[in-house]
Parts: C-alpha cells; structure tokens; sequence
C-alpha cells in the first residue's frame, strides 16, 4: 500500500501539477456548457463528471510536474485554465441564447411576452415561447450527440492550448465577444418569416379599426393573433429544426476559432 507520506515533495507536487490544473478546465466546461451546466443538474452529480472525465483524458496528458500549484505562477496557470474552460462552455451555450430570442421576439408580437417560466439552463425568466424553444433544442442537442461534442471540444482544446505550455493571446476574446454577435443575427433569420406575417396581421388590424371602428379591435385582435402566431410558428417548425443543427455546429467551429485565437494562431 502506498504511503503518501513517505512521498518526496517533488512528487507530490509532480501530482498535484499533472492533475490540479487540467481538473480546473475540466470543471470550468461542466460548470458552463449546455446540458452538463444545467442548474437543475445536481453539484455532486458535475463533480462526479468532471472526475470521470479527468481520469479519461489526464493520462494521455504530458506531465507537468515542473509547474508549482502553490506559486504565483502557478495561481495564473490556474485562471488560465478557467478562462479556456469557461470559453469553450460559453461558446457552446451560445446555441441556447439564439433560440431564447427567436422565442422572445416570436412571443412579443403575438401577446405573449408577459408569459414566461425559468429557464433550467441559467435560471433567468424567459418567455414560454423560449423556454418551448429551449426544449426543441435540447432534444436536437441531444439527438445529435452534442454533449459528446462538447467532450470532443474538450479533449481537443488540450491539444490547441497545452497545459502551461504555448501562447496564450487573451485579446482573442475581444474577437470572441464580437463573434457572439451573431446570435441576433441568427434569431432575427430565424424568426422573419413569424414576424412579418405578424406584422402584415397587426396592419390588418389597423386597417380594420379605421374603417369600422365600432369593431372592437383590441378584443378580437389578441385571439387572432395568437391563432396566427401557432399556426406560423407551426409551418415554420420544420424549417427552425433543421437550422438549430446547423447553429450547434456554427457554435462548434466558434471553440475551434477561439482556441486557435488564443493559442495565437491565425
């Protein structure tokens, strides 16, 4: 039986070093990416994944017994570690956000904006809408093995970026930051073709209650425009399935951007 205290310090810390600072990326990527960062996911439940995780990719990891936790530089090593695994989580979660804003601009036009629940993923209220969305997404994020891929990303970005080893650019997330401008951009493609035809009904309206203002509009509006907003958003259906595949991979190729952004590469 192993006798730890009969270990040298140089050991102890060569273990410490091997495992400590991979485990801090590890645990910062459970802790923020979809699904594995669920707030309704148990803590013991991540801890156990990110040990799990940890024992399957730190053997075939360099060993980095030459880094000394306990020192300065070894306090920076570990912010760094956070700061690549909070990117890749945040990057994956990115999908999420988009369809949480296809949701709320969708929601908005039909009334339904003062409806909302709290979204699991990050414990903020959002429209039903969204949320609805959310549950679409988690079943495609699924269905295409997307928690497998974040994994991937994962074991991947130790590649990219080395523990204690390599370049390490963090001006490459302020290209990172400007990336992420795309969510609008992919929620309002998303989204266009419920919003116009809401906005061509909500014209109709306005006509209506010019020419026949005995009509109660307001009383008869917000019934037609729920009925319209389903029936769209039932047409539509197909085609914001199919574009939340392409959305996790856009995510995806975005880690492998970030990475190759902060380990200097162009």
């Amino acid at each position: 039986m192993l006798n730890i205290l009969s270990l040298a310090p140089d050991t102890i810390q060569a273990w410490t070093a091997t495992w400590m600072f991979p485990f801090v990326r590890i645990t910062a990527v459970v802790g923020t990416a979809p699904i594995f960062g669920n707030r309704g996911v148990p803590v013991r439940v991540k801890a156990a994944l990110s040990i799990a995780l940890a024992l399957a990719i730190v053997p075939s990891l360099p060993s980095q017994g030459d880094i000394d936790p306990a020192s300065v530089g070894g306090l920076l090593g570990i912010g760094r570690e956070v700061v690549i695994g909070v990117t890749i989580g945040f990057a994956m979660r990115l999908v999420f956000a988009v369809m949480e804003l296809v949701g709320l601009y969708i929601a908005n036009l039909m009334g339904l904006g003062f409806a909302s629940l709290i979204d699991p993923q990050s414990g903020a209220s959002v429209p039903v809408l969204g949320q609805f969305h959310i549950i679409v997404l988690t079943l495609v994020f699924l269905g295409m093995d997307g928690h497998l891929l974040v994994v991937s990303k994962l074991a991947e970005s130790f590649r990219a970026l080395p523990v204690g080893a390599g370049a390490f650019e963090p001006a490459a997330m302020g290209e990172f930051a400007r990336g992420a401008a795309w969510i609008f951009g992919a929620a309002l493609q998303l989204a266009l073709p419920a919003i116009l035809a809401l906005l061509v009904v909500n014209l109709a309206f306005g006509v209506i209650s010019r020419a026949a203002p005995q009509l109660h509009v307001v009383v008869i509006g917000f019934p037609l425009m729920l009925m319209f907003g389903f029936v769209m958003l039932w047409l539509g259906y197909g085609t914001v399935v199919g574009a939340m595949h392409g959305t996790v991979l856009h995510a995806a190729a975005g880690v492998d951007t970030v990475l190759d952004g902060l380990a200097g590469r162009p």
